[in-house]
Order: structure tokens, then C-alpha cells, then sequence
């Protein structure tokens, strides 16, 4: 997989995954508390990784070309 997130896309979805999944486990119980932690580890995965499937299949890419 060829990376297709630049930076700045992946710290803002480091730091958006890492407080969904604070608010889904430490204040947010239940079935919503789930759904937020679920989205908060994808958003911190994708931006770890720095590869979006969503923006493959919309052909998105943000990552800097040489």
C-alpha cells in the first residue's frame, strides 16, 4: 500500500482517534461509547499507518509528490 496521507492528515487523525477513543472509554458508556472507540482506532490505525482506504477508492491523495 502506497501511503496516501500527508503529515499533517495523519497527526490530525493521530490526535482525533486518540481523543475519540479517551471520550469512548473514560466518559462514554454503552453502545455509543463502543462506536466512538471503534472510529477513534481506525482514525489512529489509518493515521499510524498513513494509508486511507477511503481516500483510495474516491482517488484522494494528500501525501506530498516528488
Amino acid at each position: 500500500m502506497k501511503a496516501n496521507q500527508s503529515t499533517i492528515d495523519r497527526v490530525i487523525r493521530g490526535v482525533v482517534g486518540v481523543g475519540l477513543l479517551f471520550v469512548g472509554i473514560a466518559l462514554v458508556r454503552g453502545v455509543f461509547g463502543i462506536i466512538l472507540d471503534v472510529i477513534g482506532a481506525v482514525l489512529l490505525f489509518s493515521g499510524f499507518v498513513g494509508f486511507c482506504h477511503v481516500y483510495k477508492v474516491f482517488h484522494i491523495d494528500t501525501s506530498k509528490k516528488a
